[in-house]
């Protein structure tokens, strides 16, 4: 059974940071493209970053972009989310989601790209 499990969410004042884990149980990970998503309360869900299953492409929302970085070791099966320099709007339930594909650069935020399996969820909170 394939899992996604996040880790590194928490309560942080703003200006901190963050470091979220996600480690994918899956057989052949480096085949899979991954992305991070978060949810506010009300809110529609919002692709943050992707990165493809080399490394070597990442895509950012604008929101993020320039304070949050998305990476992997694929020797570790996981795939990390350094936040840096959190605001308030940046509070949501965070969730990771691989998908069995390429990297879609136009659709993979908004719901274009299909991600075949999805995280639990790691809530972050930032204090103002």
């Amino acid at each position: 059974q394939v899992q996604l499990q996040e880790s590194g969410g928490g309560l942080v004042q703003a200006g901190g940071s963050l470091n979220l884990s996600c480690y994918a149980s899956l057989l052949r990970f480096d085949d899979y493209t991954v992305a991070w998503f978060r949810q506010a309360p009300e809110k529609e869900r919002e692709g943050v970053a992707a990165i493809t299953w080399s490394g070597q492409t990442t895509r950012y929302s604008h929101s993020v972009k320039d304070r949050f970085t998305i990476s992997r070791d694929n020797s570790k099966n996981t795939v990390y989310l350094q936040m840096n320099s959190l605001k308030p709007e940046d509070t949501a339930m965070y969730f990771c989601a691989a998908a069995a594909s390429g990297l879609d650069l136009q659709s993979w935020a908004t719901g274009g790209q299909t991600f075949h399996y999805w995280g639990q969820g790691t809530q972050v909170t930032v204090s103002s």
